[in-house]
């Protein structure tokens, strides 16, 4: 629509951005740690929740293929499909309102539950954090 539109008249393939954006990857993560600051700030109630959410690198059906990452550690299962994916997890932190303030990776057969310790949240002294019952810490 930007292109149709005339508002991006040289806009880049998909292909052409996929290449670029490693090269972007610093920025994208100053710019959220940024926003992430702003946002804390702004939100003075301090409610958060946090929950992960699968990024499959190829279906269960091509995982022997995939080169992307060559470890099983990167295999996880997804519960609510009842299937099997390739890739990492997000672990994201937002406000009540949905605005995202921290984040973390980890492998795709890492569990929640083994997740939660090895990140520590910057977020304000007595500040509530709802999950679901996979984050039982």
């Amino acid at each position: 629509m930007l292109k149709q539109y005339g508002y991006i008249p040289n806009m880049l393939s998909k292909s052409r951005l996929s290449r670029r954006l490693p090269r972007l990857q610093g920025l994208f993560i100053i710019l959220f740690k940024l926003l992430g600051q702003v946002w804390k700030t702004l939100h003075t109630e301090a409610v958060y929740v946090i929950d992960s959410v699968p990024i499959a690198v190829c279906d269960n059906i091509r995982i022997k293929r995939s080169t992307r990452y060559p470890e099983k550690k990167f295999r996880g299962f997804i519960p609510s499909k009842k299937r099997y994916f390739y890739g990492l997890k997000v672990h994201l932190m937002v406000t009540k309102d949905g605005q995202p303030v921290e984040w973390f990776l980890t492998y795709g057969s890492f569990g929640d539950v083994e997740a939660l310790p090895y990140y520590t949240f910057d977020v304000p002294a007595g500040a509530i954090i709802y999950a679901d019952k996979a984050y039982n810490d």
